[in-house]
């Protein structure tokens, strides 16, 4: 029976805690071999209660004996941690990267270690309902990649791409993609308050919707048009309401933001700090 590997989370954060649940609900290695890595003390005791755990308040000490290495941290936090354990990860060891905008090069420059993974998941990752672009680096093995994708799906389902400049792609479209989803469920709930339902009503009528809208899509081999046109009747309330999210420029909007992103993507990539956005095309 092979031995299962020793797995660091450094930056057990929100996603940190999805693939410690992932990893474990998965049996992709035990809890005495998964060793999540940050400076709160309160944090690795409460996930250490919860999931049993190894909370590390040293990332060198827990980088020291990983097989892979897990870097869950936020982007202006990256050089300081690679910094830290650049020196450290085992020269076998897969490092498989969550850091929005980081490319495989920065991470194997920045820890001087060539097998290193880079991916993009989402937040329905918590819940394992997640999807993750990724891409690995031509030193990764193929038992590596192997190991990466198992990772990746128990958080949900994953794309392997065999270039990494999709990957800016992906932050923007999916990594991001749930906040543009919970955006519009909030303003479709906002907009059924303000005629009249209460809140919880609002809520559950529009979170139904969605979820049987997905469902409904994903269950027919059809365009999302064709579907919009089932339900859009010749001057109908449906076409009203298309009328006017058209006449808003909708459609528009959700390519700009998308596209704004993945722009941000790509400056985050290049080293670039945060700026305020600019009204331009």
């Amino acid at each position: 029976m092979n031995e299962k590997p020793v797995i660091v989370v450094v930056g057990p954060g929100a996603m940190g805690e999805a693939i410690i649940a992932g990893l474990l609900r998965e049996k992709l290695t035990d809890a005495d071999k998964l060793l999540a890595a940050g400076p709160i003390v309160e944090r690795g005791e409460e996930l250490q209660k919860r999931y049993g755990i190894q909370p590390y308040y040293d990332n060198v000490s827990a980088v020291k004996q990983a097989d892979v290495v897990i870097l869950s941290i936020k982007p202006q936090n990256l050089d300081s941690v690679m910094t830290e354990i650049g020196s450290h990860v085992p020269a076998h060891a897969l490092v498989l990267s969550i850091v929005a905008g980081a490319t495989i090069e920065m991470i194997t420059q920045g820890l001087e270690h060539e097998c290193v993974v880079r991916a993009m998941p989402n937040t329905p990752a918590q819940i394992g309902q997640g999807i993750a672009a990724w891409t690995a680096s031509p030193q990764v093995s193929k038992a590596q990649r192997e190991q990466a994708r198992s990772i990746l799906q128990a958080l949900g389902e994953e794309l392997y791409m065999k270039e990494e400049r999709y990957l800016d792609m992906a932050t923007a479209l999916s990594g991001s993609g749930p906040a543009y989803a919970f955006l519009f469920m909030e303003s479709m709930i906002d907009a059924g308050v303000h005629m009249g339902f209460q809140r919880r009503d609002a809520e559950k009528l529009v979170i139904q919707t969605l979820r049987g809208s997905v469902e409904y899509y994903a269950s027919k081999n059809a365009h999302p048009a064709t579907l919009r046109n089932e339900v859009t009747s010749p001057a109908g309330t449906s076409a009203e309401a298309i009328y006017y999210l058209e006449k808003a420029g909708f459609r528009t909007a959700i390519s700009r933001a998308i596209w704004a992103a993945f722009k941000r993507s790509r400056s985050l990539g290049a080293g670039k700090k945060s700026q305020p956005p600019a009204d331009k095309d």
